[in-house]
């Protein structure tokens, strides 16, 4: 049974210039232990879709279902809203120095998060803990660090500042909201390999928001990729990679730079996204597609199987046997092993930290 199961959820907004069509009609589900990527370009819906589950959207009109745990989050009120944000959906967001009070320490904001939804812990409980936390995630001395401010922490440090927050109270869903945008390289294969290895440690489902596909080839079981607020294709990590359907799929996967001598420049997906005040007609990519058709112009495709597994779906009319239209088969490996990089990065990042001139430490 899925943890979350959400049924053709629609977020928009009124504007002087028209209402933004931000999410239409978007369903899928994510399991207990399980991680589910959802990719797409900047201002494909992602960050909206998933804020609404929270009430986190004012002045959005939603309709649809979001049941979480057998309670419906769409049309919940604002006090039972505030009790399940937190301790039962926790959110990692993109940038920990926006997110993180500057004029409060660290550890204070951790223990006050604690206290908020706990109310018989005492104050020194709830810093013991915050503590335990910090150093959990990886923050070298955490009880010297928890009284430190956020500017005295690196990027990396805060980020996992901001995690320690989110597990605090054992929650059962995680939404990571691009929470290795604004890192490089070697902190964000820290930063996933932590992720993951509290996931495992808690059973904790993980709803993961990123552009980068090379996240997703990490951390995710399976993939929603969305478009002009819509799912443009569903399906399992593998069959994004091998068996991708939907040519703006095939254009994300085409437009990622890798070091194979047969490419020297990347390959772009032609043309803007649309804007979501003002859709075309028809499938919303047929701007900019490769294998346009007709009936593009006119019908707007919905989520239809394809492949051997009727877990893959694609919002296409391309036929369902059309899986790979530009597939090299030696690139997709090259590029499947190439975007598992971050993960023997940190392999190496863990194995630096343990050698002894270190100290054990992970400075991040």
């Amino acid at each position: 049974m899925s943890l979350l199961e959400v049924t053709d959820l629609r977020v928009s907004f009124p504007t002087a210039d028209g209402v933004v069509q931000a999410v239409r009609g978007v369903s899928f589900s994510v399991e207990r232990g399980r991680t589910l990527g959802i990719v797409g370009e900047s201002g494909s819906g992602k960050t909206v879709l998933t804020q609404s589950l929270l009430g986190l959207t004012p002045g959005g009109q939603i309709s649809g279902k979001a049941v979480f745990d057998g309670v419906n989050l769409v049309g919940l009120d604002p006090r039972s809203l505030q009790k399940i944000r937190g301790k039962a959906i926790a959110v990692i967001f993109q940038d920990p120095l926006t997110s993180l009070h500057p004029l409060y320490k660290v550890g204070w904001q951790i223990s006050e998060m604690i206290r908020a939804h706990d109310k018989t812990i005492t104050k020194a409980a709830a810093t013991e803990r915050a503590i335990d936390l910090l150093g959990h995630v990886g923050i070298p001395r955490p009880r010297e660090r928890v009284n430190d401010y956020p500017h005295q922490f690196s990027g990396g440090m805060r980020q996992r500042a901001m995690i320690a927050m989110a597990i605090s109270l054992n929650p059962k869903l995680i939404i990571a909201d691009e929470p290795t945008t604004a890192l490089d390289a070697t902190v964000q294969a820290q930063i996933l390999d932590l992720l993951l290895r509290l996931q495992q440690e808690s059973d904790t489902a993980l709803l993961m928001i990123t552009h980068d596909l090379g996240v997703v080839a990490d951390i995710a079981d399976n993939v929603m990729v969305m478009y002009a607020g819509r799912a443009a294709e569903k399906a399992t990590k593998r069959d994004i990679f091998y068996r991708q359907h939907h040519p703006y799929t095939k254009g994300l996967l085409e437009s990622i730079p890798h070091s194979s001598a047969a490419r020297d420049r990347l390959i772009p997906i032609t043309g803007q996204p649309p804007s979501l005040i003002r859709l075309p007609p028809g499938c919303a990519f047929h701007p900019r597609c490769a294998y346009v058709m007709d009936r593009c112009l006119t019908d707007q495709p919905d989520l239809h199987p394809v492949g051997d597994a009727g877990e893959h779906r694609s919002a296409c009319w391309l036929p369902a046997t059309a899986i790979g239209l530009t597939a090299d088969a030696e690139r997709q490996r090259t590029q499947a092993v190439e975007l598992g990089r971050t993960r023997r990065a940190a392999q190496v990042a863990r194995a630096i930290a343990a050698a002894p001139e270190s100290g054990g430490s992970v400075i991040a």
